[in-house]
């Protein structure tokens, strides 16, 4: 049997000096005792007594002091889950860190962390092997099902921690996979969320694990599970966020289309008829002639002021050809001079290419209105998978996130697709954003 080694810690190390001086003062005393007077009598034999007493004083001790090293270990791991549960951390993140945590704990082999889904499946969220151990953890987001006589069964049923101390002659298909992995054991204790059976948290063994196993699981369980729900709390608001945008995208989309098919057509029809008018006039009707010509232009006026919201709306350039033409379409009508890098061939997803418009659009616009600055330059480029997007202006710097900058739209954008927002903006020394987006599927 494996025996769990503790983690240092400095509370430990006190605890086994102590121990440690306890043990030489004991042995001490126990070799310098004067020797009792002697005597024909036939003596006990005080010093085997004494020395009994002293092991088995040394022996509590020792126990003492692994179970002050384990519970410090729990209750560091605690700390650690509950930082987890307070920071906006992903699920993914989570689930890898809670499987680490209970892992070396126990000094287990493996720790799987499996969900239940809606068709009576569980699947696998997270796991964490011991280093040097075989590498036999299933595949993330693999789909076990739920059969009778399996710890999943048994959890899921019972809301209780199930074990299962021998896969010798289990027939699921949970135990097959275990029995040819040479997996002995498994304990699976339940992770509660908003008062549900969310899922469960597994340690597998090689050998039969300790009777504490769960108790101690349960223990940090209670904290995994709060990190849990925060992160899909989070993830859910993630991906609302995400849907809002979206749908104000595709409705920007569908209110440019319909401006450019219908209004704008009706107003080039319109434009065209007062023009032929213009032409049938007889000869010494110009005051008619001047207010017809004078509506046409106003109709032309129009007709591009038109066209300048449609462009603001969703870029016909940016469906039609993508990135590289809407954004040149964009900085030509800037009132002041833009140098624009974009190091991309072909398209990029949709979604990406309008939240890359949009937020280079409205960097530019808070650059006009509020940066006083004389030039700005915008790059474009893939870096390590994900789209990298850099404004920089030359203005007078001190911008802030609030304060009517616009910056916490692109904050929203950015974050709503999974990326990062970096701004620098030094006073009297111009502003620089810098913004990643990670390409996806």
């Amino acid at each position: 049997m494996r025996v769990r080694r503790p983690r240092a810690q400095a509370t430990d190390n006190r605890f086994a000096r102590a121990v440690r001086a306890i043990r030489e003062s004991l042995r001490w005393r126990v070799r310098s005792a004067e020797p009792e007077p002697e005597s024909d009598e036939p003596e006990d034999p005080p010093e085997e007594v004494g020395q009994g007493a002293f092991e088995s004083l040394l022996a509590a001790l020792e126990l003492c002091q692994v179970q002050v090293m384990n519970l410090a270990d729990e209750q560091a791991a605690q700390r650690r889950m509950a930082m987890l549960a307070a920071q906006a951390v992903s699920p993914e993140k989570i689930f890898r860190a809670v499987s680490r945590e209970i892992g070396e704990l126990l000094g287990a082999d493996y720790v799987v962390i499996n969900r239940y889904e809606p068709d009576d499946s569980t699947t696998s969220v997270g796991h964490w092997s011991r280093p040097g151990s075989l590498d036999v953890m299933p595949p993330l987001t693999g789909h076990w099902p739920i059969q009778n006589g399996s710890v999943t069964e048994i959890v899921a049923r019972t809301g209780k921690p199930g074990r299962v101390a021998d896969y010798t002659n289990a027939e699921t298909e949970m135990g097959e996979w275990a029995r040819e992995r040479g997996i002995r054991s498994v304990v699976a204790c339940p992770v509660i969320v908003e008062g549900r059976v969310w899922g469960m948290i597994s340690s597998l063994s090689t050998e039969a694990q300790p009777e504490d196993t769960e108790a101690r699981i349960l223990q940090l369980g209670v904290f995994a599970g709060a990190a849990i729900d925060n992160a899909e709390i989070g993830a859910q608001l993630h991906a609302s966020r995400a849907r809002v945008i979206a749908a104000s995208d595709a409705t920007r989309r569908r209110i440019e289309r319909n401006l450019h098919d219908g209004v704008q057509q009706r107003l080039i029809s319109l434009g065209l008829q007062l023009r032929t008018a213009e032409t049938c006039l007889e000869p010494g009707q110009d005051v008619l002639r001047n207010q017809l010509a004078r509506t046409a232009q106003g109709l032309t006026d129009v007709l591009e002021d038109l066209r300048e919201i449609s462009r603001g709306l969703h870029p016909a350039s940016l469906s039609r050809g993508g990135l590289r033409p809407a954004l040149t379409s964009l900085v030509r009508r800037f009132a002041i001079p833009v140098e624009l890098n974009v190091s991309i061939d072909g398209r990029l997803p949709e979604v990406i290419e309008v939240a890359v418009y949009y937020i280079v659009s409205e960097a530019l616009t808070n650059v006009l209105r509020h940066a006083h600055a004389n030039r700005a330059r915008v790059d474009l480029s893939i870096d390590r998978g994900a789209v990298r997007v850099s404004v920089n202006d030359d203005g007078i710097g001190g911008a802030e996130l609030g304060h009517g900058t616009g910056l916490i739209g692109l904050i929203d954008r950015t974050e709503a697709l999974g990326g990062t927002f970096q701004l620098e903006s030094p006073l009297r020394e111009g502003t620089s954003l810098l913004l990643k987006i990670p390409l996806r599927d």
